[in-house]
């Protein structure tokens, strides 16, 4: 073999590793992340995560019950539509969303235009860097930063920090978690548990229950024509599942007899039909409750 051919191999050889590190960059930041390595991104200690999967609730029908809500009144909402030309309702697929105590940490699936979204971010004064975008938000704590993790994939924060988003750059290997098939749910910290706070007018009494509770999910998914909530509670001991399952029940039972004792009856219209209809049992060390959901309520509860 020659000089001469021993270069242009070695030549080659160069472009084609180099052509397989490009296709490798550009396969791994394409494929689409599942709800897991998703969570794996988010700051979730001490967080409320939400996971809504917009693409199957679209499918279902329910986006369009939102066409009502109060968010596509909102001037500002409006305003934002306008400049990037990006609409939830039709370009958003799935958002997962922790509300911990440094801000809320978001990753957004969907169609984005991304040269409209740093031309908006600079026309609110904001600046972007290398497709790293930071602006103020509607208060001086509230700093508004995203940038995309995948070209369809969108990391946003709003935080006191305006690198906030910039967390969601690595990933967290000990956030292993099974998740629950449903293309709503949320897993509630402890801390709100507890506290109360942030809870629904009429859900308190029955957090009081789970102060016991190690981790707390709720997931709401297709059931027939209309949908049902599921509760997953694991508990440290299977003594304190019984115990938990038992106060659940009997808060529903007590729930039920104040709303009889004021000459009602639950109505399968609102959040008193709702609460009243739970059922609760003791699988091992956690507890699994469930609530049926019609789309009526659902509807009610959307456009509120």
């Amino acid at each position: 073999m020659t000089a001469k051919l021993r270069a242009w191999l070695l030549l080659l050889s160069v472009f084609a590793l180099c052509g397989l590190a490009l296709w490798g960059v550009v396969w791994y930041r394409s494929r689409a992340l599942t709800p897991a390595a998703m969570l794996k991104r988010l700051p979730s200690s001490d967080a409320l995560v939400v996971y809504i999967d917009f693409a199957a609730l679209r499918n279902a029908g329910i986006l369009q019950m939102l066409d009502g809500a109060k968010v596509g009144e909102d001037p500002e909402y409006r305003s934002f539509v306008q400049a990037t030309e990006f609409d939830y309702k039709q370009d958003l697929d799935a958002a997962m969303v922790a509300f911990a105590p440094s801000g809320k940490y978001m990753l957004l699936k969907g169609r984005f235009d991304w040269k409209s979204l740093n031309n908006y971010a600079r026309s609110q004064g904001g600046s972007c860097n290398n497709s790293f975008c930071r602006m103020q938000g509607s208060t001086p704590e509230r700093r508004i930063s995203f940038f995309p993790l995948q070209s369809s994939l969108m990391a946003l924060a709003v935080s006191a920090d305006e690198s906030a988003a910039l967390r969601m750059n690595s990933v967290d290997s000990r956030a292993e978690r099974v998740l629950p098939g449903a293309p709503v749910w949320l897993s509630i910290p402890p801390s709100i548990v507890h506290s109360g706070q942030s809870l629904p007018e009429g859900t308190q009494m029955f957090a009081r229950s789970l102060e016991r509770a190690q981790t707390v999910t709720l997931a709401f998914a297709p059931e027939g024509a209309d949908y049902a909530a599921r509760l997953d509670v694991r508990c440290a001991t299977e003594d304190d599942a019984a115990t938990l399952a038992q106060q659940l029940t009997r808060t529903t039972s007590l729930l039920r007899e104040l709303i009889t004792r004021e000459n009602k009856q639950p109505n399968p219209a609102d959040l008193s039909g709702f609460l009243t209809s739970g059922t609760f049992r003791r699988e091992g060390a956690r507890v699994a409750g469930y609530w049926p959901l019609s789309r009526t309520l659902l509807a009610n509860l959307l456009n509120q």
